[in-house]
Order: structure tokens, then C-alpha cells, then sequence
């Protein structure tokens, strides 16, 4: 199993720019043989609170027709955030996009002082993906701060938790800690990509990185780079290499 986390740069609300971005990331890491590979939090639009709205995608949205067109090509789940509206509700969430062109949503469920002006937390949508006999759950940034969170997860057999967050230099301390606790503590390998650019008129920590299940940490990439976080398992041992733009 190739696990990857793409670690990104964001053009605010720049759509188009930042899905190219995503489409030069996914053909690296599937080239790799990556078998996943998670984007940021809100990763097509940059995160954003104010215009959400305007810049929602629906949950059969064209815009992510090519997404589907690369997992299909390389054979990778691509995990990639953006608001979604419903017919009744925005949410703050992100595309689970499968090598079979089928795609499912998750919400985030826990959302920051301030989202809840523009955004719903839901729990109606949180898949559980399986990948080489493995259970994959979910993850955007602020669940990470609620050990609800992951114990969830835990109960549904997780064995890989997949965060997509955007943390600040101040945040990503914390988030460390918490990512460590829950990979020992649940004994669940944990996935962290996190935007390396500002977004939101705001600077973000980038540091994406993997703990195994014992909380360990097994590789991280720094606070200002772009490119991908590649981790391979080979006999219960992850190995690691960083592609750097």
C-alpha cells in the first residue's frame, strides 16, 4: 500500500488554477504507484468562509469530472475538499473519488468558531473506505480537535485516519499532539496534508505528515514546501519519500 499526502499552495478562490494544481500532484503520486492521496482542507477553492456560496460545488459536480477521469487512469482515491452544497445545506466538506468513477462525500462534522455562520456540520455523510483490507475513515481539520472524533472511528475498525486540515503555525503544534495521541491511543496509522501557502489571508503550518499505529512519527514534510508526502507499507513497515515542487 502507497498512501500519499499532497501538501499545497492554494490560489484563493481560484478553482481552475488550484485543480490544475491538484491534476499535476495526482499524476506524481499515481506515476508512484500511490494507491490514495489526501488534499488539504476546502483544497479545490483554497479555504474560504465568506464566499463559500459562490463557490460550491454540488455532490455530482462537473468540475471534478477530470478528478474521476485520474483515478481511473492511476488507479488511486483521491480525497479533495471543497464546499458542498446540498439541496438544503452548505457544508464544509470534501470528494472521496474512486478508481471506478464513483464518487462519495464527507462532511465535516465538527466545524471552528465562526464556520457555523456559513457552513452545517453534519454526521449524515462519513464513509468508511477500504483499501487492501484496511478501513479508512475521514477527517477535517477542527474534528481532529475532538477525541469524539476518533474514537468514532476507532469503533468502525479504522485502521487509517485521513486528515485534511489547514493549520496555522499557532494551530499545528496541537494538532501534532493530537494526531500522535489519537495513532497511539487507537493504534491507527494517521494521514495529515495541510496547505503549505496561505489561504484566507492567513499563513498556514504545512508539516504533513504520517504516524504509524504505535505514534510514531514516521516522516514529515516543512513548513513552506508544496509537493507530496509519499508513504509505502511493505511487511508492516512504512517507509517514506517527499517529492518537493
Amino acid at each position: 500500500m502507497i498512501l500519499a499526502a499532497a501538501q499545497t499552495k492554494p490560489k484563493r478562490g481560484d478553482i481552475d488554477s488550484n485543480l490544475i494544481d491538484h491534476y499535476r500532484l495526482i499524476k506524481i503520486a499515481g506515476e508512484k504507484g500511490a494507491n490514495l492521496i489526501a488534499f488539504p482542507e476546502l483544497s479545490i477553492t483554497g479555504y474560504e468562509r465568506e464566499n463559500a456560496a459562490e463557490l460550491a460545488f454540488t455532490k455530482d459536480d462537473s468540475r471534478i469530472d477530470h478528478l474521476k477521469e485520474l483515478a481511473v487512469e492511476y488507479n488511486i482515491i483521491i480525497i479533495a475538499g471543497a464546499p458542498i452544497q446540498t439541496e438544503t445545506e452548505l457544508f464544509l466538506g470534501e470528494f472521496i473519488i474512486f478508481p471506478d468513477q464513483s464518487v462519495s462525500i464527507y462532511t465535516k462534522q465538527f466545524l471552528h468558531e465562526g464556520e457555523d455562520e456559513f457552513f452545517q456540520p453534519s454526521f449524515d455523510y462519513n464513509p468508511t473506505v477500504t483499501l487492501e483490507n484496511q478501513k479508512i475513515s475521514f477527517a477535517i481539520c477542527a474534528d481532529t480537535d475532538h477525541p469524539q472524533h476518533p474514537e468514532n472511528a476507532s469503533k468502525k475498525e479504522t485502521s487509517i485516519y485521513v486528515a485534511s486540515i489547514f493549520f496555522t503555525p499557532n494551530g499545528i503544534p496541537n494538532a501534532y499532539r493530537n494526531l500522535q495521541s489519537y495513532a497511539q491511543k487507537h493504534q491507527m496509522h494517521v494521514l495529515m496534508a495541510n496547505f503549505s501557502g496561505e489561504s484566507w489571508g492567513t499563513p498556514s503550518a504545512g508539516k504533513s505528515a504520517f504516524w504509524n499505529n504505535k505514534g510514531e512519527l514516521v516522516a514529515q514534510m516543512n513548513d513552506s514546501d508544496s509537493g507530496i508526502l509519499l508513504l509505502e507499507n511493505k511487511n508492516d513497515n512504512w517507509t517514506s519519500e517527499i517529492i518537493v515542487d
